[in-house]
């Protein structure tokens, strides 16, 4: 059964709550309307239907309780509703028709609890937790709609929300994503509610993730969908426990779990000439190099991946770090990403303007989204060494990836 009455004042109030009148800001008289057309409400106009007289019986009453004011077509009195307007003076009791919260009273109540809720995390590091609460508090203060993130009605949820951004960005103990949702929620899957929202919000208020999925993000804060390994290949030996495990013997390389990296040394590493990150698994797998310890980044690199490289870095400091990535904007990026977080003096590896031109006829175009990045990388960053490649790719439209890159002793020649 359709309620008619409910519905409509139902649509003045959403008018009214989206009008200037609510926020104050009008200058002039306004009044808040509902047309009746046949898109706004055909089954009115609709011959077939019975819903004629129920909708004239449903106005007249919300009339007659003085909610709204009926305006017939003209020389269709009593015949053909124009409009409603919903009277001003009966808001309250509008509201309480479609037992419906005001607005204004949701408004103060999620300013009240932001505000509390900005000042219980003052002291503690949680940066996207706190931009987050800073934007909805000056949004609502301003009277702009929240939508995209949270509804005014359900501030529970809200809270959800809040403490579970707060409890990424406080994660001190690696966990995987299940673990995370039971010692949160008490539940294993709640998360998994949370985890669309979750990742708009990190895209929007960490520069570092726009690109970024909810797996990778989690994962910069030890949070792990599964076991999460690290994977490298070289000469080199590995003590773990007393006990000692050869790796140059083994042609595709070792996985060692996060979990495990803490008791991880390193024997002799005086063979080691350099240390190359390699972005994409199957180049990983195919690059062979001699004297060289190669690790698998896996796009973005996690707590995991970074932990292990500082591990190496103290132990290695003296040889070139270089890092092996697709050319392209997001290539850079991760480059810009990897030296920024681990300290480490890393240089770019066949990701020069030779690679790009030797290759360029295995590339892509760029999207419209490469356009904008590499556009973006060419003003922020008016001085790095990739520069002439960034300007190569935008005048020919074309980027590289990796796998492209094959090996060759000739080409390192």
């Amino acid at each position: 059964m359709v309620y008619y009455d409910k519905s409509i004042i139902d649509a003045l109030l959403d008018s009214y709550e989206r009008s200037v009148l609510f926020t104050g800001e009008n200058k002039n008289a306004v009044r808040i309307s509902f047309s009746f057309d046949k898109k706004s409400i055909p089954v009115y106009f609709d011959e077939s239907s019975l819903a004629y007289e129920e909708i004239h019986s449903y106005m007249k009453n919300l009339e007659y309780e003085g909610l709204i004011e009926i305006q017939w077509k003209k020389g269709k009195e009593n015949h053909i509703i124009s409009k409603v307007i919903l009277c001003l003076d009966k808001l309250e009791d509008a509201y309480a028709y479609v037992n419906r919260q005001p607005k204004s009273y949701m408004l103060r109540e999620n300013l009240l609890f932001l505000r509390k809720k900005s000042s219980e995390i003052e002291e503690i590091k949680a940066p996207v937790c706190k931009a987050f609460l800073i934007y909805l508090t000056n949004r609502l203060e301003q009277g702009k709609t929240v939508k995209e993130y949270i509804t005014l009605d359900d501030i529970n949820r809200t809270e959800k929300i809040i403490e579970c951004l707060k409890a990424i960005e406080q994660n001190s103990n690696v966990c995987y994503i299940r673990e995370f949702s039971i010692r949160l929620f008490h539940d294993s899957k709640e998360f998994e509610s949370l985890s669309g929202i979750i990742t708009k919000i990190f895209h929007e208020f960490k520069n570092d993730c726009k690109s970024k999925n909810i797996v990778d993000i989690l994962a910069e804060y030890g949070i792990y969908h599964m076991p999460n390994y690290v994977y490298f290949k070289g000469k080199i030996t590995l003590e773990i426990g007393g006990e000692k495990i050869a790796v140059g013997p083994l042609e595709q390389g070792i996985g060692i779990s996060g979990e495990d990296i803490d008791k991880l040394c390193f024997g002799d590493v005086s063979t080691i000439k350099k240390v190359i990150t390699i972005e994409n698994l199957t180049t990983f797998f195919r690059w062979q190099e001699e004297d060289c310890l190669i690790l698998y980044l896996g796009g973005y690199h996690n707590f995991v991946r970074r932990k292990l490289l500082k591990k190496l870095y103290h132990e290695i400091p003296n040889v070139p770090y270089l890092h092996f990535g697709d050319i392209d904007a997001g290539g850079f990026g991760i480059y810009e990403d990897l030296c920024r977080k681990t300290q480490i003096p890393f240089q770019t590896y066949h990701m020069d303007i030779a690679t790009l031109k030797q290759y360029e006829s295995m590339g892509k175009h760029l999207t419209e989204n490469d356009k904008k990045r590499i556009k973006r990388m060419i003003e922020d960053r008016p001085g790095v060494s990739y520069m002439e490649v960034l300007w190569y790719m935008l005048e020919k439209n074309i980027k590289v990836e990796q796998e492209c890159i094959l090996f060759d002793a000739k080409f390192l020649e």
